[in-house]
């Protein structure tokens, strides 16, 4: 069984806390993504499961043991890692091998693995050479594989593909995504990088300051952020937030800040209720915003008005940036057919179907 746990895992580093009281149930089988800003504590949590640190506080299990005190080499976990960590010396063959001669694999099981890995991971004709002879892409494989050879109950990632071209990463991702449902390996894949969380993971663990924000799929936390750190940092461009006032008006309860006065739907407005007359942050995502007076006709949703500072054209969709009338900057995703120009005042609609509030204070979700 591949099952991972941290059981209430603290990490201290003198008087810094860098892991704190995380508590993680990772299914035998499951693809975990840690993700977070750096300084978050997920590269730490991921050594500390690797043995790498020691544990401050807490219990560390793979499968059935508690690993917490054992050695690394014990664990029967393989790592990969942002640099490669290649053998310059040996061929890709012997990359492959190394690990498992330490450990007296006989001749025959080295070879049957690493044949299997090397044709799973289309490296075959790569044996022979060396890793300055491969590309970034190559040497990636050869790092994979060098894991996958070991036939571990766990793989551990620490940000594998950030060393990739944005074109190869984008393709590599896909491709350790299908590799992973192929071995049925548990997984804890770390990143900084919220789109990769969002593609590979079946779950994400959000993290900030040392503490588990959120632990959910990657859907549900883009749809019900927990608080304002998750609902920020999840999503690409970023959610738009600014400060407004809860009240009573025409129709029910509306959000007010200068420039915007949005009625809030009965069913979000439940919760607000108990904050009328307070402030609270308003989260809009960029494409929740339309243009009143499109190619397509008039957009449904209610009308805020704003000066546009950037178009930026990007093929699919272009961004649309404009200035709230107290200096925040907001992003608005259009269709890139819709004519928006920078300097002029533009009408946009919000759809507050999936607005998100959050709590002044707490930062904690309302809506």
């Amino acid at each position: 069984m591949g099952r991972v746990l941290f059981d209430h895992v603290t990490k201290r580093f003198d008087d810094v806390i860098a892991v704190n009281e995380l508590h993680l149930d990772i299914s035998d089988g499951e693809f975990l993504v840690l993700v977070g800003p750096s300084g978050c504590g997920k590269s730490t949590a991921l050594r500390c499961l690797a043995g790498l640190e020691d544990v401050s506080l807490g219990e560390i299990y793979i499968g059935d043991r508690n690993v917490t005190d054992i050695p690394p080499k014990d664990r029967d976990i393989a790592m990969v890692f942002q640099n490669y960590a290649l053998y310059p010396h040996m061929n890709v063959r012997d990359n492959l091998a190394f690990g498992l001669k330490l450990r007296n694999t006989s001749k025959a099981d080295i070879e049957r693995r690493v044949m299997e890995a090397s044709e799973m991971l289309g490296i075959g004709d790569l044996l022979e050479r060396k890793p300055k002879q491969l590309s970034g892409g190559q040497r990636q494989r050869v790092a994979l594989g060098r894991a996958i050879v070991r036939e571990p109950q766990a793989f551990l990632m620490d940000e594998p593909l950030s060393n990739l071209d944005a074109k190869l990463r984008v393709h590599t991702r896909a491709e350790l995504t299908q590799l992973q449902k192929r071995l049925g390996t548990t997984t804890i894949y770390v990143t900084h990088d919220q789109v990769e969380a969002m593609t590979m993971g079946q779950r994400i663990a959000v993290m900030s300051g040392g503490l588990l924000q959120q632990l959910d799929t990657p859907q549900r936390i883009y749809d019900h952020p927990a608080n304002l750190f998750v609902g920020s940092f999840i999503g690409s461009p970023a959610m738009n937030v600014f400060r407004a006032e809860a009240v009573r008006g025409d129709g029910g309860i509306r959000v007010k800040a200068p420039g915007v006065d949005l009625l809030v739907p009965p069913h979000r407005s439940e919760r607000l209720a108990q904050h009328i007359g307070e402030q609270i942050h308003v989260g809009i995502r960029p494409e929740h915003f339309g243009l009143a007076n499109g190619n397509n006709g008039p957009v449904e949703g209610q009308t805020v008005s704003f000066p546009v500072e950037l178009v930026e054209p990007l093929g699919a969709e272009q961004l649309i940036h404009m200035r709230s009338p107290e200096g925040e900057m907001l992003v608005a995703r259009l269709d890139p057919g819709e004519r928006v120009v920078a300097g002029e005042t533009t009408d946009f609609t919000v759809n507050l179907d999936m607005f998100h509030a959050f709590d002044i204070k707490t930062e904690e979700a309302l809506v």
